[in-house]
């Protein structure tokens, strides 16, 4: 396992070679996991896309989850606060990207890895971002499951199943569904900020998300004129797991659109 210190927390980081032949000028591909996720869990969807698309890729665990460094007292005093998705994208992320040498890259997020990528995109240059899931305000639906989702944890053996991801599962469980569930992060919105963002932006959701409606990436593409929208019919919240086929082929093609326009 390859980790990165960033001031004393260790970050698990995963690296993947562009295929042979690769225009090694091209931007890699930087991945951003969801609220429960890490390298491992990815699973090989990233290599797939960086076949795909003849990129260089890196994927990393953020802090409490995968093999990355724990939270002490994850439900006292290291408890994640509302601007938790900030912090990552503003601070930690631009640290990372720095250690790994890494100017420019393009984003790939899904779910809160793609709000992440979206707030950093808004303050940072980025060659591309492309989001899958993005939550810009939190909806009732959102709620809703996160709540399903403990009661998963706690009961239904969903414990079990996210345990051989992460070094302490709860830790990885229990900041996410925590802060999610806080009474504060219903007045979490980025719909006035993400403006700020320059790149080609291309959103993925599928339609059957039981984690956000359409409003989330309609709302996204309100915010950001040239994004480019993709909704994906018999899909769910993991449109890369849901029809990888049709995520590869999109954001392929998007990559390829910007070649010779913009660099990277």
């Amino acid at each position: 396992m390859q980790t990165v210190d960033i001031e004393g927390v260790f970050l698990e980081v995963a690296h993947i070679a562009a295929p042979a032949g690769a225009d090694a000028a091209q931007a890699p591909l930087v991945f951003l996991h969801e609220g429960l996720g890490s390298v491992a869990m990815w699973r090989d969807w990233p290599a797939s896309l960086c076949a795909d698309t003849g990129r260089a890729g890196w994927v990393y665990s953020r802090r409490g989850y995968g093999r990355s460094s724990p939270v002490a007292d994850v439900r006292g005093a290291g408890r994640l606060q509302p601007d938790y998705m900030h912090r990552e994208a503003l601070d930690v992320l631009p640290k990372l990207l720095a250690r790994l040498g890494l100017q420019r890259p393009v984003l790939v997020g899904h779910s809160d890895g793609s709000t992440i990528a979206l707030i950093h995109a808004a303050a940072h240059p980025v060659s591309a971002c492309v989001v899958m899931a993005p939550h810009v305000m939190v909806e009732d639906v959102s709620v809703a499951s996160i709540d399903e989702a403990r009661l998963a944890y706690e009961r239904d053996g969903l414990r079990e199943r996210l345990a051989r991801y992460h070094d302490d599962v709860d830790v990885a469980f229990w900041q996410w569904n925590d802060v999610w569930l806080s009474p504060a992060f219903r007045d979490f919105d980025i719909r006035g900020e993400i403006g700020a963002i320059g790149a080609p932006l291309l959103a993925i959701q599928g339609i059957q998300d039981q984690y956000g409606t359409m409003a989330q990436i309609d709302e996204v593409a309100r915010a950001v004129p040239q994004t480019e929208l993709v909704k994906l019919p018999d899909c769910g919240h993991s449109p890369h797991r849901d029809q990888p086929q049709a995520v590869n082929a999109a954001i392929a093609a998007f990559l390829h659109r910007l070649q010779g326009k913009f660099a990277g």
